[in-house]
């Protein structure tokens, strides 16, 4: 097996974790054992995956409300990830942040963000720390193409040219703004063009197909490490779930949703690409999915066994002095 052979297949792997992940996380609280909400990314793992294997640990990440598979594909912890998702004390943020708000600085994960667009003025932050530091470490900006039309996007991405900070913008293009369908809310159908009234490179690509995603990113990196400044990538995907675990989804119809899973499922179509080029079969990817369902097991034990926090607690963590 050649390197690249182990390579597609780690990205495989964890597309499958990430599924597999957020489908557990949806019957937990379905079962009410999650408190809260969640958002769950089922169909957006190539964009997640593909953009994340680009990255080292020391480069700079903000996602989003819909941020677990951003999380898992850059290397957060499936113990505390399940922990702070239940509430208790061995999570990320000790319970106190839940689904929404999982950070992980030593990933150099500087948090999920329950607010539309918020994480923009803080990669400009993480961009412009580096610009200062003089280091070659990129930043890397999730946000979906609702959050695309909000104010603090235009003023971080013409802040972030002017000054060529290294971060890459990525919108994850799911075709739905919480519940308002695309062609209701843009008035173009590829929202990367608007790159060039920033004077940045931007580019459309297929958010479904992993290895493209990854090719787009594997070029942004590179320039913005080389100094160049900001890349805009408009990832094309689909959300195959509801905005929030129990949404109605009046918005579309189910034969919509069918289309995109039978015909652009990322992680069948990179199955059948790994089978085609025969470094998958049908034992090697059981046993991936088997080692995915055994390690998230295990998850939600330790996360079931740990304690909740303490009251007084609660306004631990908050301040710094």
């Amino acid at each position: 097996m050649t390197n690249q052979d182990k390579q597609y297949l780690d990205l495989y792997r964890t597309m499958v974790t990430i599924r597999q992940f957020e489908t557990m996380a949806g019957a937990l609280f379905a079962d009410k054992k999650i408190p809260g909400f969640i958002h769950l990314s089922i169909g957006q793992e190539a964009s997640s995956v593909g953009v994340c294997s680009c990255l080292r640990d020391d480069d700079f990440l903000t996602t989003t409300h819909r941020g677990h598979g951003h999380m898992i594909a850059k290397g957060a912890d499936l113990k505390k990830m399940a922990a702070e998702l239940f509430g208790k004390k061995t999570g990320y943020c000790k319970g106190k942040g839940g689904s929404m708000h999982i950070a992980d600085f030593a990933l150099g994960i500087l948090g999920a963000n329950g607010v539309v667009a918020g994480g923009l003025p803080i990669i400009a932050g993480a961009g412009f720390s580096i610009k200062m530091r003089k280091t070659d470490q990129v930043a890397v900006c999730f946000f979906g193409d609702g959050a695309s039309n909000r104010g603090p996007v235009h003023e971080v991405m013409n802040l972030a040219a002017i000054w060529k900070l290294p971060i890459i913008f990525v919108i994850e293009n799911n075709q739905f703004a919480s519940t308002t369908p695309l062609q209701d809310a843009c008035s173009i159908n590829d929202i990367c063009i608007r790159a060039a009234g920033y004077n940045m490179p931007g580019m459309a690509v297929d958010g479904n197909d992993v290895l493209a995603v990854r090719q787009a990113t594997l070029q942004a990196v590179a320039s913005a490490r080389r100094g160049e400044g900001p890349t805009l990538i408009e990832n094309k995907t689909y959300r195959i779930k509801g905005h929030f675990e129990g949404d109605p989804q009046k918005y579309r119809t189910e034969a919509e949703v069918k289309r995109w899973q039978d015909r652009k499922d990322p992680i069948l179509r990179f199955a059948n690409f790994l089978t085609e080029q025969n470094i998958l079969s049908p034992k090697l990817d059981r046993q991936i999915n088997d080692e995915a369902a055994s390690r998230l097991q295990e998850a939600v034990t330790f996360a079931e066994n740990s304690p909740f926090p303490e009251p007084h607690e609660a306004l631990e963590d908050l301040f710094v002095t």
